[in-house]
């Protein structure tokens, strides 16, 4: 008699015009700025946000000359008061990784599974997918939610600015009827669009916006454990970044090559060391040492080309 699993996952979105995903691409904006000019710039910059006012700090050590941080935020938040403390980054931080060693003690974690094409988790892709979809049409600030028994979708929460419960419910329905991932539970499917009402006021005349405050959305959403640290607005020697990075790179490269079901790496970092004091991958529940690849800072970035800009994109859907 075959023996039904019931095992739930729920997994959500934001869209780029939640506040906290206003916050993370102005961090990744500036970031972005200064390596264009600089690709050895070291910045760590966290933005808050809220109710017409933008406050940015944080430290940057670079060459850079023409980086317009006001023009940032007026793209990506409007027009709003800016507040600015930023400063050099500290010398005791800087005397480690001077030397080649981590920017900061930390944990990454990296993911992969066979269950999408993404290699991520299933509600996780779907809560993305949905998010992108209805952010096609209703450009606002909005969160989707899905969640899965065995698979199956049985619950999907959608709310947007700006869009009626009913035109949101419409646009699930468009979604889930193209969607190849999306398989109805047999016990039916559940709508909650708007479920506090339709409203018309978001994004920062809401709510306030915090830089790394969506670190479930950015990495894999709450199935897997986070190593902890945030990466909008930190450069690659940051190994918060730069190992969760390579953790997932790992983490693909090992499920593809032993054919795997799912795959979890886990490294960790002593602030002015190079070399991890944790770098372990579990295959299908079976735990190994990694091997083969420089885990150095400076080795990752030469690995995964982080000198460049482009961290801004990657701070609008997840970075993985």
């Amino acid at each position: 008699m075959s023996q039904t699993t019931n095992i739930y996952r729920t997994a959500e979105s934001v869209s780029p015009k939640h506040p906290d995903k206003i916050c993370d691409q102005i961090s990744d904006a500036i970031l972005d700025a200064h390596l264009a000019e600089d690709p050895f710039a070291r910045v760590a910059v966290d933005v808050s946000g809220g109710h017409g006012t933008v406050f940015i700090t944080g430290e940057v050590t670079s060459k850079a000359t023409s980086v317009n941080i006001s023009a940032i935020v007026q793209r990506l938040a409007g027009e709003v008061e800016l507040i600015e403390r930023l400063e050099a980054q500290s010398p005791e931080i800087a005397q480690g990784v001077d030397t080649g060693g981590a920017g900061d003690q930390g944990i990454m974690v990296g993911y992969a599974t066979s269950e999408t094409p993404e290699l991520l988790p299933l509600e996780y892709v779907l809560a993305r997918r949905l998010n992108q979809y209805i952010f096609a049409i209703w450009p606002y600030d909005g969160k989707t939610q899905v969640t899965t028994i065995d698979g199956g979708v049985l619950v999907i929460v959608a709310s947007f600015q700006h869009a009626s419960q009913a035109e949101l419910t419409q646009l699930v329905h468009e979604w889930f009827a193209q969607e190849p991932l999306a398989r109805q539970h047999e016990n039916g499917l559940t709508i909650h669009a708007n479920p506090a009402g339709d409203w018309e006021v978001g994004g920062f005349d809401a709510d306030a916006g915090l830089t790394g405050r969506k670190l479930a959305v950015d990495n894999y959403g709450p199935r897997v454990p986070l190593g902890g640290g945030a990466f909008s607005g930190k450069d690659a020697l940051k190994v918060d970044r730069s190992g969760a990075y390579i953790a997932r790179t790992i983490a693909t490269d090992y499920l593809k090559a032993r054919q795997a079901n799912e795959v979890y790496v886990y490294l960790a970092y002593a602030i002015g060391y190079p070399q991890p004091v944790e770098a372990t991958v579990i295959i299908d529940g079976v735990q190994e040492q990694v091997s083969g690849y420089d885990l150095t800072p400076e080795g990752i970035i030469q690995a995964l080309d982080l000198r460049k800009p482009g961290f801004e994109a990657r701070a609008r859907y997840g970075h993985f």
